[in-house]
């Protein structure tokens, strides 16, 4: 299937059978968000993963050493880019900047797995915590460093971690600003899997093509169903799960699936 991919500044887009790769490219700055064109190519390739119906899965990497150091901590040194200006302007400079990477993310209809090649950190750990699904390198590291700096976590990063890991874990993460390696990760659940460094693409897009074969619209349904699981009462819920499963009966690509198990069990037989 050809697609027409966005034009990009600062990151590379590929697909492969159904699995979109963004790869941040601005490693000589470590990929930092802020600085870049990177906020922009997030929000860029979210938008039109959810318009693109010949992709199942987004994956999101970084190029160079880092997946991301965050946010450019020259330009705060300096006061300069997205941090110079008073306190309304700063303010508005984030909702229209960084925080539009969250909602973005926060809206992607398909999957998302991070493949997290190296440090993750401050808004680029933040970045990570997005998306649905994380498998890290044996050489990344996390940390929701920003008080370390003298600031809060103003991309939503203290949203997205608690629910991850809990508030206590993620209290004691976030006020410490401590930096963890891959295996703490893991034994907190922020990661699912560890692999070595060499192996961590591979691994991802094994995972990211078993689930780009599912049925594509169910998959898009799944995904919305989960999320919308998270803030919604049971019954409410239930109501959700059979309007949507209503929309799946009524779909080729059911059908189509029943035949393939059906043909599968009459082979086995």
């Amino acid at each position: 299937m050809s697609l027409i991919v966005p034009e990009l500044s600062d990151a590379r887009l590929e697909v492969e059978k159904r699995v979109a790769t963004l790869t941040l490219e601005r490693h000589e700055v470590r990929n930092a968000l802020t600085g870049t064109h990177l906020i922009d190519d997030l929000v860029t390739v979210a938008n039109w993963v959810n318009r693109c119906d010949g992709v199942s899965v987004l994956v999101i990497t970084g190029g160079g050493s880092a997946f991301s150091a965050g946010g450019n901590v020259k330009d705060m040194a300096e006061r300069g880019g997205d941090f110079a200006g008073d306190v309304a302007e700063v303010a508005e400079r984030y909702r229209q900047g960084i925080q539009q990477i969250p909602l973005s993310m926060q809206a992607v209809e398909v999957p998302v797995i991070a493949a997290v090649n190296g440090p993750a950190i401050g808004a680029g750990f933040d970045l990570a915590n997005m998306a649905d699904i994380r498998i890290a390198s044996s050489r990344a590291k996390f940390g929701e460093t920003f008080l370390n700096l003298g600031i809060i976590p103003g991309d939503g990063g203290a949203w997205f971690l608690q629910r991850l890991i809990g508030y206590q874990q993620a209290f004691e993460m976030t006020l410490t600003g401590r930096v963890i390696d891959a295996e703490e990760a893991k034994r907190l659940g922020i990661v699912l899997e560890v692999v070595e460094h060499e192996e961590l693409m591979p691994r991802v897009h094994e995972l990211a093509t078993r689930i780009a074969a599912q049925p594509p619209k169910a998959t898009r349904l799944t995904k919305r169903l989960m999320k919308m699981g998270q803030r919604m009462g049971l019954k409410d819920f239930l109501d959700l799960c059979a309007c949507f499963q209503g929309m799946c009966h009524n779909e080729p690509e059911h059908l189509e699936a029943v035949e393939r198990m059906l043909a599968q069990m009459n082979k086995g037989r």
